[in-house]
């Protein structure tokens, strides 16, 4: 059953209503650009989610949306991270507002996505199925399963790792399957776990254990030496016997509501965009759930291409800024394929490969920078983007939420999906820039001008600018 339809052509088409193609429609659609959302679903919602955490980074972005409080209300914060049994993050020292990830399920964060998508007007269209695509000068035509074209600008793929989109645009997906035969099961417990979140490895096992907040928990489970394939049918049983090799136990787990089993690849595009097609989420990277990267990261995906794409269109911005898009995520999506996949590994070590782990976990206990590195890496609050040369060393990194003078925090000024320029004195935003910029003032007496982008990333940054310095930077980012 298809949404509302959009009463003008849409500008822009995203394929996909995960978690990223939800922000990005939603960001557009609050931008004043018209957007359609195809979903070959018959309707999106699904409590079949593989996704339980959103990571420090994600929440401020949802922050700059005035989503995160809401979120952070249904969900469980965890301050401490346990990544397999002896690595530990404790996230207390975070440089952000949320010193905590939050346990919560997929599709909550897609119920409240999905809402202020509809509510800024995207138009939403359930059962069309993308069976192909071709593009030209001007832009790109989607073909949709039944004999239907729609007509775009630009279109964004944000569907899956078996992406119609990537596919049709002639990308590879090199990489290869990391885990095999993963098993998934929502089961009851009569005994319940002592932590938020429960996760350990022991020889050839692995497993976790996470709740939906409706009494059933999500069990994550695989055994190195069962490998079966997809279709494969799961039975409670082995979903115990994997847990209590993994855990020691099975917390009396029964009544299964749902069962199956998945392989678990470590992919990634080689290009994020050809021509007037790019790809976000799974359908650019795939890795393994390892430290629950994986809608975050798309989740920040669509929050770099959202305000290219609507500056762009708007006629603020040359067609070049979406170069950027790619040379800025996709570094970040190599890292977390990395990342993700060394967590798996040394959890699961054996043989030669303890030693290896031993020394590592040593030198994450006594070495601070380095595991401020990991934990940056895993909540995402460590990636910085490429800057100019000679650029402030505040240039490309990400910009914690700010006190601003008069009680106000940086993200709250986000929100309108705009830059902040954040100064030491008075700034005139100047005529025809009220909708693209905001002014605000530092809460300390610190003499940096900086200039804020609305994915929360600084864009440019000086020590004792004037108003020609402040005018330049404003010019250049801003149009």
């Amino acid at each position: 059953m298809n949404g509302p339809t959009a009463t003008t052509p849409s500008r822009v088409i995203v394929v996909g209503s995960g978690p990223t193609g939800l922000l990005l429609a939603g960001d557009l659609a609050a931008a004043g650009v018209p957007v359609t959302l195809l979903e070959k679903r018959p309707h999106r919602i699904s409590n079949l989610s593989r996704a339980f955490v959103l990571h420090a980074r994600a929440l401020e972005q949802l922050d700059a949306r005035g989503l995160a409080d809401d979120l952070d209300a249904l969900g469980n914060p965890l301050t401490r991270l346990n990544l397999f049994d002896g690595l530990t993050l404790d996230l207390g020292a975070l440089p952000s507002r949320f010193r905590h990830v939050l346990v919560i399920p997929q599709y909550e964060v897609e119920k409240v996505l999905e809402h202020r998508a509809a509510a800024a007007g995207v138009a939403f269209r359930y059962e069309s199925e993308v069976t192909g695509l071709s593009q030209d000068a001007d832009g790109v035509t989607v073909h949709v399963a039944g004999g239907e074209d729609l007509r775009a600008e630009y279109v964004v793929g944000t569907d899956g790792m078996r992406s119609a989109v990537r596919e049709a645009v002639g990308l590879p997906f090199p990489g290869r399957s990391a885990i095999r035969s993963v098993v998934l099961a929502d089961v009851l417990l009569d005994e319940k776990p002592e932590s938020l979140i429960t996760a350990g490895a022991v020889g050839d096992a692995f497993a976790f254990l996470a709740p939906f907040g409706d009494g059933y928990h999500r069990v994550i489970c695989w055994h190195r030496g069962r490998d079966v394939p997809d279709h494969e049918p799961v039975g409670l049983d082995e979903v115990r016997e994997i847990t209590r090799s993994a855990l020691g136990r099975d917390f009396g787990m029964h009544d299964a509501r749902w069962m199956s089993r998945f392989h678990s690849d470590e992919r990634q595009a080689p290009r994020y965009r050809v021509g007037r097609v790019f790809l976000a989420g799974d359908a650019a990277h795939v890795h393994t759930p390892a430290g629950g990267q994986g809608m975050n990261t798309g989740l920040q995906d669509a929050a770099n291409l959202s305000w290219k794409l609507a500056a762009v269109l708007h006629g603020h911005a040359a067609p070049g800024l979406l170069d950027t898009y790619e040379s800025e995520r996709h570094p970040v999506g190599r890292s977390v394929l990395r990342s993700s996949g060394a967590i798996v590994r040394l959890a699961m070590a054996k043989g030669w490969q303890l030693p290896v782990r031993t020394v590592l976990m040593a030198a994450l206990a006594r070495l601070a920078p380095l595991r401020a590195r990991v934990t940056g890496q895993v909540t995402g609050v460590g990636y910085r983007y490429p800057a100019p040369r000679g650029a402030h060393p505040l240039a490309g990194t990400r910009v914690p939420d700010l006190a601003l003078a008069g009680g106000g925090r940086l993200y709250e000024e986000l929100r309108g999906g705009r830059f902040v320029l954040v100064t030491p004195g008075a700034h005139d935003p100047g005529e025809g820039r009220a909708d693209r910029l905001a002014v605000a003032h530092w809460a300390s007496g610190r003499g940096t001008t900086l200039l804020v982008r609305p994915d929360g990333y600084a864009a440019w940054a000086a020590e004792d600018a004037g108003a020609a310095d402040i005018e330049t930077a404003l010019a250049v980012h801003l149009g």
